[in-house]
């Protein structure tokens, strides 16, 4: 059994009396100071969370373009130097092997063309899948995963905090942009991404810088700026209406399953890999057989991954995330409904949104079943600056 890794911080994470647990090959923190307050920092000042678990891959060559417009559904045709789009990469049957960004690094990273922001839990058979799909192009895929360290600075007060750093305002990156830059002299790629529905910004360096940029953010204790660790990461994201892989998405599940259809273009010329049936359920010429929704508890217990789902008396699901929502004060969740186990006419009522969103179901919590509703995601508002 392979050690757990620790990432360039877990020294700083001790220091700070972290609570460490196992996540995905790596030790992480998982809280700090308590997942409520870390929870409501991030949303109502700064959050800054290492993320160094996730991976990075450099992709370089003459048909960089041709390649990965080749294995995600997303059309990269108008993505600018300098801009990040997420992106799925799905199998030959639209099951997903990953979600991931994919930045143009044209002229920005010296010789790279774009490079991929990926999954922890996901990097080795990421690195596998896209190798061997890279074999018919001209192209060259290195990983660059132990090579970086990754912030994540979430919240309201991030961009003031950046400013401090030595990065104004006004050449800060907009929305789902990057660039190369320095903050506080290290120099870093600044990216305008993140995962709480909150403005903020992840931050990419090399490994050496870890410990100085992580004490200098947390130093700015006039920006009530606190650590975050993995719990309060996943509500937040959870509140958000995010999908994490292994939960909301799978191999067994085409985007338009895991309720992403907003993110497949329909008038893509380039073939990829999973488009018939991708597409297919874009553009309702193939059912789906399964489908992700949100829904909010009607009573106080908590929904947890794996619990079944009932509607109408008749298991039809499991969840596949769930807690309680900070911000809200309610327990909330995802499900995932399996469309064979259902009556025609439930079905239909599910695929219309009108009719779905405040349907009834029911969660099994320690052997009885308790109240749930269907709602609309994202639970709280993003609150991105575009």
């Amino acid at each position: 059994m392979e050690e757990n890794k620790k990432t360039a911080l877990y020294d700083e994470h001790i220091k700070l009396k972290a609570k460490m647990v196992p996540f995905e090959g790596w030790l992480m923190p998982v809280q700090y100071e308590g997942i409520i307050k870390e929870h409501n920092a991030t949303r109502n000042h700064a959050g800054l969370f290492d993320v160094s678990h996730m991976g990075e891959i450099y992709i370089k060559g003459r048909e960089s373009f041709n390649f990965l417009q080749s294995i995600v559904p997303q059309d990269l045709t108008s993505l600018a130097k300098g801009a990040a789009i997420y992106c799925q990469l799905p199998d030959k049957e639209g099951g997903l092997i990953d979600d991931l960004i994919i930045y143009n690094s044209k002229g920005i990273i010296d010789e790279i063309d774009y490079f991929a922001v990926i999954n922890a839990s996901r990097i080795k058979e990421d690195i596998e899948f896209i190798k061997k799909e890279a074999l018919n192009f001209d192209v060259e895929i290195i990983n660059k995963s132990d090579d970086f360290s990754m912030l994540a600075l979430q919240g309201p007060k991030a961009k003031d905090i950046i400013e401090k750093l030595g990065v104004i305002k006004s050449a800060q990156p907009k929305f789902f942009t990057f660039i190369k830059t320095t903050l506080d002299n290290i120099p870093v790629l600044l990216t305008r991404t993140g995962y709480t529905g909150e403005d903020g910004f992840e931050i990419i360096f090399e490994n050496k810088y870890a410990s100085d940029l992580w004490n200098k953010i947390l130093s700015y204790k006039e920006y009530n700026v606190t650590p975050v660790g993995l719990g309060a990461r996943d509500t937040l994201r959870l509140e958000a209406g995010l999908p994490l892989y292994g939960h909301e998405l799978n191999e067994y599940t085409t985007p338009l399953e895991s309720s992403l259809g907003f993110f497949i273009p329909k008038d893509k010329k380039e073939d990829y890999n999973g488009k018939k049936i991708i597409l297919a359920q874009k553009l309702k010429q193939m059912p789906l057989r399964r489908k992700l929704f949100a829904f909010v508890m009607q009573e106080k217990q908590i929904a947890r991954n794996g619990y079944e789902v009932y509607i109408k008396g008749k298991k039809a699901g499991i969840v596949t995330s769930g807690a309680p929502s900070p911000t809200l004060g309610k327990n909330i969740g995802f499900c995932m409904i399996e469309y064979n186990l259902l009556e025609a006419e439930t079905i239909e009522k599910l695929n219309n949104p009108q009719e779905s969103i405040g349907m009834d179901i029911q969660v099994m919590v320690r052997n009885k079943l308790y109240n749930a509703q269907i709602v609309k995601k994202p639970f709280v508002k993003k609150n991105y600056i575009k």
